[in-house]
């Protein structure tokens, strides 16, 4: 599956849905389905967010962590 454009650093924390939440989805169903299999945080950046942790560790893990959250809230808030 081909990765979502324009991951930005930080997935967003408004408290309404937004257009870049619209826009990524896809990447939040997969950052969640990763999470349910126990997938390792610096393969999910590196698949999913297109950040290499190797590269560039400390934005991969704050885009992981930032994005997971999202995806989570979008999951129980976002309709």
């Amino acid at each position: 599956m081909p990765p979502d454009p324009n991951i930005a650093d930080l997935a967003p924390t408004a408290p309404d849905l937004t257009a870049y939440d619209e826009q990524h989805a896809v990447t939040y169903m997969r950052l969640l389905d990763a999470e349910a299999d126990n997938a390792d945080w610096r393969e999910v950046a590196r698949v999913v967010l297109c950040i290499d942790p190797s590269l560039d560790p400390d934005r991969a893990r704050r885009a992981f962590e930032s994005h997971l959250a999202r995806a989570k809230w979008v999951a129980r808030h976002g309709s």
